[in-house]
């Protein structure tokens, strides 16, 4: 893939996955401060607004993981080892990165480490 082509990529989707994390860290601050709020008012079940703040915080999770693969990956093409396992060193098929630009390893090095 194209170098410039692979930073374009990357950098929109850092963009719309820190949109996304701050939006759901927004909303497990609200989460957070709901059950707080409920459990001075009512003496009610605390275990919906639990679920909600732990599938926040699962999917902040995730966003901060793909943020990181993605910051690495910009870091590669800065370094010049962008398209490269970063396990092996060997190249990384277009295709693979065309459907992954934060992609690190071939798809069988992926596969062997699942």
């Amino acid at each position: 893939m194209d170098h410039d082509e692979a930073r374009t990529r990357l950098l929109a989707e850092r963009t719309e996955v820190a949109d996304l994390l701050a939006g759901t860290e927004s909303s497990a601050r609200e989460d957070r401060e709901t059950e707080v709020e409920d459990a001075q008012v009512y003496d009610s079940d605390a275990a919906p607004d639990l679920v909600a703040e732990g599938m926040d915080d699962a999917i902040a999770d995730s966003l901060r993981e793909r943020m990181a693969a993605l910051d690495r990956a910009l870091k590669r093409l800065d370094d010049g080892t962008y398209g490269r396992s970063v396990r092996s060193g060997l190249p990384i098929p277009d295709e693979r990165l065309e459907a992954d630009p934060a992609a690190e390893l071939t798809v069988e090095e992926a596969r062997a480490a699942t």
